[in-house]
């Protein structure tokens, strides 16, 4: 019978210990380590985390008009009209007009909120691991193809009632739909309310995949211990 003395068992717990801390810790662990479960349980909260941070950023005063990446700019063609129209005198209701179409976006995005929590819950297990793998717009773009159209019909009637208040977006209204018919104006801009709608959607977008982006970037300071596993396993 061989007996192991103080030290020998010393020596074989310092063995023990040392291969321990060899082992990878599980944030370490690869994508396709991960079970299902996980990795769509990861996916899930990054969404709603982005998700969250986008509409609160967004939907809220100033929330475009003072973001230089979202601020929305009056339609192209108002815009080359501008100086002219400020020598007709119109040169204040151009302005207001410019702040109208951002505080119009600011109140529609909240109504984003349930639209993507909905998308979020319907994310099966194969959905998650193909989102995860697919790229650093990834999250994105499903969000993108989830509710984009729904997005468009809640956000229009809402950006509708602010730019209705304007004389000029009426006008342009006008002018825009015979340029449409022309083929000189751009469909998506045939009305104020349109074009707004859109490049509402457009921010709202860009703001999830700066979040996205910084998850991807660094998920150890997501605040999340399953998203720094997930996320971590792509790194």
């Amino acid at each position: 019978m061989i007996t192991v003395g103080i030290a020998g068992r010393t020596f074989v717990a310092l063995i023990a210990a040392s291969l321990s801390l060899a082992s990878p810790p599980l944030a370490a662990q690869s994508l396709d380590q991960l079970s299902g479960r996980d990795a769509t349980a990861g996916l899930k909260a990054a969404l709603d985390k982005g998700a969250a941070a986008a509409v609160a950023s967004l939907g809220r005063t100033d929330g475009f008009w003072a973001n230089p990446k979202v601020k929305i700019p009056l339609p192209e063609h108002l815009q080359r009209a501008r100086t002219a129209l400020k020598f007709m005198g119109k040169g204040d209701e151009v302005d207001a007009l410019e702040l109208a179409v951002n505080r119009a976006a600011e109140q529609a995005v909240p109504q984003a909120k349930t639209l993507l929590i909905n998308a979020v819950k319907s994310i099966s297990v194969d959905d998650a691991k193909q989102i995860l793998r697919g790229g650093d717009d990834s999250v994105t773009q499903f969000f993108k193809t989830k509710t984009a159209t729904d997005l468009a019909d809640r956000f229009l009637p809402i950006v509708r009632k602010v730019t209705d208040r304007s004389g000029l977006a009426q006008q342009y209204n006008t002018l825009a739909g015979q340029g449409v018919a022309l083929g000189l104006i751009k469909p998506e801009q045939a009305t104020v309310e349109r074009y707004v709608t859109g490049k509402a959607l457009d921010g709202l977008y860009t703001m999830i995949a700066d979040e996205e982006k910084k998850i991807r970037a660094n998920p150890m300071a997501a605040g999340s211990d399953i998203i720094r596993r997930v996320f971590g396993a792509l790194n």
